[in-house]
């Protein structure tokens, strides 16, 4: 039996329990793009690559179904969730009017210190980012941070719950290209603007415009990877 090497094993004393760690790296892998939508989840080649057994992958797949990343139907292997356009406008549609208000009720309630902070940390994530070639680890979210400044209970548990990580994965390929980086990062700075200078309405538009953005550029990206989506649009706020 082969042993496995030092950088592939998850120890056993790991703080947490194993298959919190397995699920950890899986769920890294699905953003990340190393297990690609509709890939099929094999158990033994995981378990291999983790250094453990299979049963803490099998409760990590669980786990990940369990929040929409991977499906699993009677006598068909567990798959990655394939992105579709269909699913697509249902989410973006969704953060469109939950983000617009959260972006609205933010404005309202940030102190100036906040957001102060907020513009800093956001313009270190844009030079992190150039440094790395736009590969930076995560250690930002913009949306993550507004959702959560809202104050509103129900907004956070909609957006920053399970449903967090699928959002996350359409989020990821909406902004795969260098340039819509650049663009997001401008809308980001923009919506900010709005928030320092205390206008609700004008913070909640540039929000919903900056996300109906983002979900075009991802039709756009599908739409490469089946014909059959061309012309697919999100329809007007």
């Amino acid at each position: 039996m082969n042993t496995p090497t030092p950088a592939q094993t998850i120890k056993e004393d790991a703080s947490g329990p194993l298959a919190d760690a397995v699920f950890d790296k899986m769920l890294d892998a699905i953003y990340q793009g190393r297990l690609a939508p509709g890939s099929v989840i094999n158990e033994v080649s995981l378990a291999q690559e983790f250094g453990v057994s299979r049963g803490p992958v099998r409760e990590a797949a669980r786990r990940l179904q369990g929040i929409q990343l991977i499906t699993r139907e009677p006598y068909i292997k567990a798959r990655v969730v394939t992105l579709s356009a269909e699913s697509a406008l249902e989410l973006f549609q969704m953060r469109m009017a939950l983000e617009g208000v959260a972006c609205n009720l933010a404005t309202r309630r940030m102190s100036d210190e906040e957001i102060a902070q907020l513009l800093r940390e956001l313009e270190d994530d844009r030079v992190a980012r150039r440094q790395e070639g736009g590969a930076a680890p995560r250690v930002f979210d913009f949306h993550e941070r507004i959702v959560l400044a809202s104050g509103n209970q129900r907004i956070i548990n909609s957006l920053c719950g399970d449903l967090y990580h699928l959002l996350r994965v359409y989020r990821r390929h909406s902004g795969t290209v260098l340039e819509r980086k650049d663009d997001a990062y401008a809308e980001h700075w923009q919506i900010l603007r709005a928030i320092r200078a205390r206008d609700p309405e004008l913070a909640e538009s540039l929000m919903r415009s900056h996300i109906e953005r983002a979900a075009q550029h991802l039709f756009e990206h599908l739409a490469e990877r089946a014909p059959t989506l061309s012309g697919f649009s999100v329809p007007a706020a």
